[in-house]
C-alpha cells in the first residue's frame, strides 16, 4: 500500500488550516509542502514561517520539498520549524553541498532525501542514495501545480527502485506531479512507495474515497 501525500500547493490558502486538517481526516499519510524561491523554479510559494504556522495544525508528517537554490542555507531552519522530511534537488548545488545538507537534516532528527527533475537521469542519484530516507522523482517540471503527468518518467522510477534495492532498501521512492486516480497505478507498478497528489486530491468530490482508491 502506498503512502499518500496531498500537496498544499493546491489547497485554499485562505483556509489552509481547514484544508490541512482535512488531509488528516481523509486518511492520507503525509502533508506535502512545496517551497519555491523564484530562482530554482520560476514561481514563489511559501517558506519557513508557513511551515512553523502549520506544524501545530496536524499530527501528520510534514514532507517539505525544497525547490530552492543552495538549500544548505535553509535546511536547518525548515527542520526547526517543524519539517519531518526535507528533500532537496540534487541540481540545486554542488554535490558536496547537497551531501552536507542531507547530513545537517539528519543531525537535527529529521528524514532527508533528494529530488530529481525530469531531465536528470536516475544514475545522477547514485552518489546520494546511502544518505537518503526518500528519493523523489518529479513527473512534471517543478514549479507549478496542475501539469500533465509525464509517463516517460516511469523507466527512471524503475531504475531507481532497482538501485535502491542494492544501495539502500529502506529508502522510500516518491513520485510527484500529475498523480491522480488513473496515473497512480503505473506509479505503483513502477515501484513508487509515496504518491504526491495536488489538484486531483483537492478537486475530488470525496477526498477520503479518493485517498482510499489511490492508496490501495
Amino acid at each position: 500500500m502506498a503512502y499518500i501525500a496531498p500537496s498544499i500547493l493546491a489547497a485554499d490558502f485562505a483556509n489552509l488550516q481547514r484544508d490541512i486538517q482535512d488531509i488528516q481526516h481523509s486518511g492520507a499519510d503525509w502533508v506535502h509542502v512545496d517551497v519555491m524561491d523564484g530562482l530554482f523554479v520560476p514561481n514563489i510559494s511559501i517558506g519557513i514561517p508557513v511551515v512553523r504556522a502549520i506544524r501545530p495544525v496536524t499530527k501528520l508528517p510534514l514532507d517539505v520539498h525544497l525547490m530552492i537554490e543552495k538549500p544548505i542555507r535553509y535546511v536547518s531552519q525548515f527542520v526547526k520549524a517543524g519539517a519531518d522530511i526535507v528533500t532537496v534537488h540534487l541540481e540545486a548545488d554542488q554535490p558536496q553541498n547537497i551531501l552536507e545538507a542531507l547530513d545537517v537534516i539528519h543531525s537535527l532528527g529529521a528524514k532527508a532525501g533528494i529530488v530529481l527533475k525530469p531531465k536528470t537521469p536516475a544514475e545522477a542519484a547514485i552518489a546520494y542514495l546511502k544518505k537518503c530516507d526518500v528519493v523523489l522523482v518529479m513527473t512534471v517540471e517543478p514549479g507549478f501545480g496542475g501539469q500533465k503527468f509525464m509517463v516517460d518518467m516511469m523507466p527512471k522510477v524503475q531504475t531507481l527502485k532497482a538501485l535502491l534495492a542494492k544501495e539502500n532498501p529502506g529508502c522510500l521512492l516518491e513520485v510527484d506531479g500529475g498523480v491522480d486516480s488513473l496515473t497512480c497505478g503505473i506509479c505503483k507498478e513502477s515501484g513508487a512507495d509515496v504518491l504526491v497528489t495536488g489538484s486531483a486530491y483537492f478537486k475530488a468530490e470525496n477526498r477520503a474515497a479518493f485517498v482510499r482508491k489511490i492508496q490501495a
